[in-house]
């Protein structure tokens, strides 16, 4: 078992999981991680790690681990968090270098072996349930998938106090806010859904979707921790109720992935790329079926489709198409060479991946 002290925290790492512990004694620690006390981060959730050495204090040492999506619901909400307040950031003095160069390493190594993560994971990252916050404004109490603003405070405006409460079922949160003090001494955290995601004319003290925080009583990082908290369980909600690309399965719960979901673009990509290595001229894409070259008239009915198991094995690779068939050859190949740029217009190929990939289409002319 490897430990690291670091200015901020105390690391260990089993081979698994690392131990974070953060340190409270000081008046300039961060309040923070003062409020979040210590996690346990599965390496499966880890995408990459950082190590900069002498880039930090007096030489020291920087070290960050990057996570993968949906992993970190610190940085999906806190973007202009302070670099002290940031929990998988560790800085150290230039004496404990090679150390912390160590355990950079064996981490980086345990997280290119692990498994995908556990879609629950940036549930155990935030506080536990029911989690229960005040500000001068008022006080939110989020629980299993609940969450309640009551407007109660001595700052509250007249007008959220008359309305007094608003509650949502989390699945009909679509997204979280969260701003730090400004120059008034004012902060927020503000939820959206599919009714308010247009944005509201409202003034912060009366927008009913909107929390305030203050300067006193380390009011801005807790309604970051529930900020945080949201978020997370968002993401375990729909993690667990997502069907899987491509599955066929009739869930109601949530439409498949469409066209604006990167999630596509990735499966599209990697099907294209087998079309290109195998030698049936096949492609998936998903939610659209199958498209097969050269086959005329309408497409078959989904209940008249062939079941996957009773498909005989694929015959050999036939002989050349006589030159009648050279038409829908080619057109097949402007296609998938269309395909092909709209992934590159993604990002999900490369320069060299888009020209290779091209040239050995074109070659099949």
């Amino acid at each position: 078992m490897d430990e690291l002290r670091g200015d901020q925290a105390a690391w260990v790492f089993d081979g698994e999981s690392i131990s974070i512990r953060y340190e409270t004694k000081g008046w300039f620690k961060s309040p923070l991680l003062k409020l979040l006390g210590s996690v346990e981060l599965p390496v499966s959730a880890v995408q990459s790690v950082d190590f900069l050495p002498g880039a930090g204090r007096k030489n020291g040492w920087v070290m960050n681990l990057r996570m993968r999506d949906r992993m970190d619901p610190y940085a999906a909400v806190g973007a202009m968090l302070d670099e002290k307040s940031e929990p998988f950031r560790l800085t150290g003095p230039a004496k404990t270098e090679l150390v912390a160069e160590y355990l950079a390493d064996q981490i980086t190594f345990a997280a290119s072996q692990a498994g995908p993560p556990d879609p629950a994971t940036p549930t155990r990252l935030v506080p536990a349930l029911p989690l229960h916050i005040r500000t001068c404004e008022g006080t939110a109490r989020l629980e299993a998938g609940r969450l309640t603003l009551v407007w109660g405070g001595s700052y509250a405006s007249s007008f959220k106090k008359k309305k007094q409460r608003r509650e949502y079922d989390l699945a009909e949160i679509t997204g979280v806010e969260w701003m730090p003090l400004d120059d008034w001494g004012w902060g927020f955290v503000r939820f959206i859904t599919r009714e308010n995601a247009e944005g509201t004319s409202a003034k912060p003290k009366n927008d009913l979707n909107l929390l305030r925080a203050g300067e006193e009583g380390n009011e801005i990082h807790q309604v970051l921790l529930l900020a945080a908290a949201v978020t997370a369980h968002r993401w375990a909600l729909g993690g667990a109720t997502r069907p899987a690309l491509a599955s066929g399965a009739d869930g109601t719960e949530e439409a498949p992935p469409g066209f604006d979901d990167p999630e596509w673009w990735k499966e599209a990509a990697r099907n294209t790329m087998e079309v290109m290595r195998g030698p049936r001229l096949t492609l998936n894409l998903p939610g659209l079926g199958s498209a097969k070259v050269g086959e005329d008239g309408p497409e078959e009915p989904a209940e008249a489709q062939r079941p996957p198991e009773a498909e005989p094995a694929p015959a050999p690779a036939p002989p050349a198409a006589p030159a009648g068939a050279a038409g829908a050859d080619t057109a097949w190949i402007f296609e998938q060479i269309e395909r092909l740029g709209d992934l590159h217009a993604k990002g999900l190929l490369t320069d060299e991946e888009f020209s290779a990939k091209k040239a050995e289409l074109l070659d099949r002319i």
